[in-house]
C-alpha cells in the first residue's frame, strides 16, 4: 500500500475530511491532498505531523542488500 492510500484510509477509519484532518495535524488542506494523490516529493515533517494524529511515524529505514 501508497503512503498516500494509507493516510486516505486512516482518514476514512476516523470519519475526517481532509480540511479536518489538515486542521487537526496543523498543516495545509493543499498539503494533505497532494499527499493522498500520491505526490513524489512531499517533506518528511510534515508527513509526520500527520501520522502523529494517528499515534504513528514515518522514518527513514536501511535497505539490506545482497
Amino acid at each position: 500500500m501508497l503512503l498516500g492510500e494509507y493516510i486516505r484510509k486512516k482518514r476514512d477509519l476516523h470519519n475526517l475530511t481532509q480540511l479536518e484532518l489538515a486542521e487537526r495535524s496543523g498543516v495545509g488542506v493543499r498539503f494533505v491532498r497532494d499527499l493522498e494523490r500520491g505526490k513524489p516529493t512531499v517533506q518528511l515533517d510534515k508527513v509526520n505531523q500527520v501520522l502523529a494524529l494517528f499515534g504513528e511515524e514515518l522514518m527513514p529505514a536501511k535497505i539490506d542488500r545482497v
